[in-house]
């Protein structure tokens, strides 16, 4: 099963994911697609939608399973912080893909890596 992080949402729905990714990306979508909450708040929260796109992107994310705030994630997110340089909200979409053991799908790899996660990225 698969995780989505926040730039993989932004190039799909803006149509920029690689021509060679696109059919798996759809697939995956259509079958896993699971999102941490703070990936929705990134992505709806995008100051520069308009409002027709800001519509559009709601609609989008009402089809994903939204993984909220629970306990393990939160002491997990405090074991990533403490233990290596990685932003907040990447390491609660990090400890989300962990608990769940899912593969995040990203193209920040090295936001990542140091984790040890699991990680398709469709522009390799």
């Amino acid at each position: 099963m698969y995780l989505f992080d926040t730039d993989i949402l932004i190039y799909h729905f803006n149509s920029e994911i690689p021509e060679k990714s696109k059919d798996e990306i759809r697939r995956i979508l259509k079958s896993h697609f699971n999102i941490s909450v703070i990936s929705k708040m990134e992505f709806l929260g995008f100051r520069k939608h308009s409002e027709h796109s800001f519509v559009k992107a709601k609609i989008f994310i009402d089809y994903a399973r939204v993984f909220q705030l629970e306990e393990g994630i939160v002491e997990m997110v405090i074991d990533l912080r403490r233990n290596y340089k990685i932003k907040l909200p990447d390491a609660i979409i990090c400890s989300t893909a962990l608990l769940n053991d899912f593969i995040l799908v990203t193209r920040n790899t090295e936001d990542y890596q140091q984790t040890g996660i699991k990680i398709y990225n469709p522009f390799e």
